[in-house]
């Protein structure tokens, strides 16, 4: 089985993460998409988040009914903070007949040499990347080499394909929809204007 790992805090998880997880579904070779709760992002203000249970019990209300979406709370009992790395090393695992993709955004691809072991990570695991603005701005970071796109056809989608000289595998999801709200911003709409400052 070819499973998809879209992991976030997902806090809270809202029709665009829905949606472009269906849309992943549906226009690619994946069997699943798992979208794992991350209780501890390290790139993220831990007290800020809502408590785990909470956001996953939101993500499986969500996704209900919607085949190949599975909400998974697989990083729940992993080390803290929650590095992908080694949450993808432990799923390979859990789970050795899958064959696991990454499925980050492209603001996450730009910052992808922070990501702790992202060598081995490029190295071990096709990697998809999905616009994260109306027209794509994807860039790669500096220190990883300059790639080669050439169009390709897979389903009713139009992909880039971005082969890295190093044996990493990316997919551009190119025509993946944009989705324009974020979570930040539905949390906002729930405080109060002092709550705000």
């Amino acid at each position: 089985m070819k499973v998809g790992i879209y992991g976030g805090s997902f806090n809270p998880v809202h029709f665009g993460h829905v949606g472009l997880a269906k849309w992943v579904i549906e226009h690619t070779d994946l069997d699943e998409v798992w979208l794992l709760v991350s209780p501890n992002n390290p790139l993220k203000n831990a007290d800020e988040l809502a408590p785990e249970q909470e956001r996953l019990a939101g993500v499986r209300a969500a996704i209900k009914g919607i085949k190949g979406l599975v909400a998974s709370d697989f990083e729940f009992t992993l080390p803290r903070p929650s590095y992908t790395a080694n949450t993808l090393r432990q799923l390979q695992l859990a789970y050795p007949q899958h064959e696991f993709v990454l499925i980050i955004g492209e603001d996450n691809w730009n910052i992808f040499t922070k990501w702790r072991e992202y060598d081995y990570i490029l190295s071990t695991f096709p990697i998809f990347i999905y616009p994260r603005h109306p027209q794509p701005t994807t860039c790669l970071p500096g220190s990883l080499p300059t790639v080669d796109r050439r169009s390709t056809d897979s389903r009713t989608t139009r992909q880039a394909d971005i082969t890295l000289p190093h044996g990493a595998h990316i997919t551009y999801l190119a025509d993946a929809p944009h989705f324009d709200i974020s979570s930040t911003e539905l949390r906002q709409q729930f405080l109060s204007p002092t709550e705000t400052k």
